[in-house]
């Protein structure tokens, strides 16, 4: 853990003087003048680099060494591509390896896609650039990109699409899904999202994703067959007769605090971030398939793509309190997600960070 702990203060350092440095101004997003912090650039290029390193180099977490082995042992011929799933990342490995046989160029390639996408988005939407790093490291999201790495890198790339999600351009929206789901199947659940997430925040809508999450919960049974019946034929689809059980209540909560400042300052956050309802809608729904979640590990997965948005969430309630209380608030989110932090990778899953390169 020695380097990622490097890692966590290295990205907060970097982020936290390019936020100190910005320069200040009004921008357009979609129909509304905001006043825009621009951190420094250089800085934030620091801390973009710093987590592609450390993501890029690394020898092991989770399904790593399979990916490595997928990669040595496999000619990416079109035939073989074209008889598996996600024919945009066996596109990848194929031009990768006529340049190396190493299976350390995939790795990296796909942490510098997944990382480079994820902090220029947070870039230009984040209010606290730092926090929102902060929290994509210690909110565990960073270390599932070194896990999951196809899907992680799906949702970074939808998450580009968060401009034609606030502005309304579905069919472009609708383009930049597909891309992603060259990559990963299971990014096609977000064209239907679109639909649901373009309405007003806390409306009775919400209300509905709400107890629509507590019906999940109470028939799960029925929801699962449903569910898996839909993703039968994507990764997935060989998963409906696991019983790993569910995630953690811990998991849960953490997901649902930003939702609730959000909630309580809905009228601020409206005033100070005027498309900031997308935003909420879509951490909204990672929060209904968190709380499904409980049941089995599934659906946080399906919450990859949701969680992103609460990484521009959580940047913003910070000045949704009063002056006098932003500091209090603000110290508060570091401890407690450096709480959450060390219990989720030191207690509970033991993470051992190796790299052949990286030697601490």
């Amino acid at each position: 853990m020695t380097l990622l702990w490097i890692n966590l203060a290295l990205v907060f350092i970097f982020a936290f003087f390019a936020r100190y440095s910005a320069s200040t101004g009004i921008t357009i997003i979609a129909t509304a003048p905001v006043a825009s912090i621009k951190p420094n650039k250089m800085l934030m290029f620091a801390a973009l680099l710093t987590l592609t390193l450390v993501s890029g180099l690394r020898s092991n977490i989770g399904d790593t060494f399979n990916y490595k082995n997928i990669y040595v042992d496999n000619d990416f011929t079109w035939d073989y591509i074209l008889g598996h799933k996600d024919i945009g990342f066996g596109i990848l490995q194929m031009l990768l390896k006529k340049l190396s046989a190493d299976p350390q160029l995939m790795i990296f390639t796909a942490a510098l896609i997944t990382n480079v996408l994820i902090v220029f988005i947070l870039y230009k939407y984040s209010r606290q650039f730092e926090l929102s790093l902060y929290v994509y490291i210690t909110g565990g999201l960073f270390l599932v990109s070194m896990n999951g790495i196809r899907q992680v890198l799906a949702a970074a790339i939808t998450f580009t699409a968060i401009k034609f999600l606030i502005n309304g351009n579905w069919k472009r929206y609708v383009l930049v899904v597909l891309l992603a789901s060259l990559f990963h199947q299971s990014a096609l659940i977000l064209i239907p999202m679109y639909f649901i997430v373009r309405f007003k925040a806390w409306s009775k809508a919400t209300i509905a994703l709400v107890l629509l999450s507590i019906v999940g919960v109470i028939g799960y049974d029925q929801l699962s067959s449903i569910f898996f019946s839909a993703i039968e034929d994507t990764q997935y689809g060989d998963y409906k007769d696991f019983n790993e059980g569910g995630a953690s209540s811990i998991r849960v909560l953490v997901s649902a605090v930003p939702l609730l400042i959000a909630y309580l300052g809905r009228g601020k956050l409206r005033k100070i971030f005027p498309d900031s309802d997308v935003i909420v809608n879509m951490t909204l729904l990672g929060f209904v398939f968190m709380v499904i979640s409980t049941q089995s590990w599934i659906f946080a997965r399906v919450s990859i793509y949701f969680g992103l948005y609460q990484l521009i969430l959580i940047s913003w309630i910070v000045k949704l309190f009063r002056g006098k209380d932003e500091k209090f608030v603000y110290y508060g989110i570091l401890v407690l997600y450096f709480a959450y932090y060390y219990y989720e990778n030191v207690i509970s899953l033991e993470i051992l960070y190796k790299s052949n390169y990286l030697v601490w």
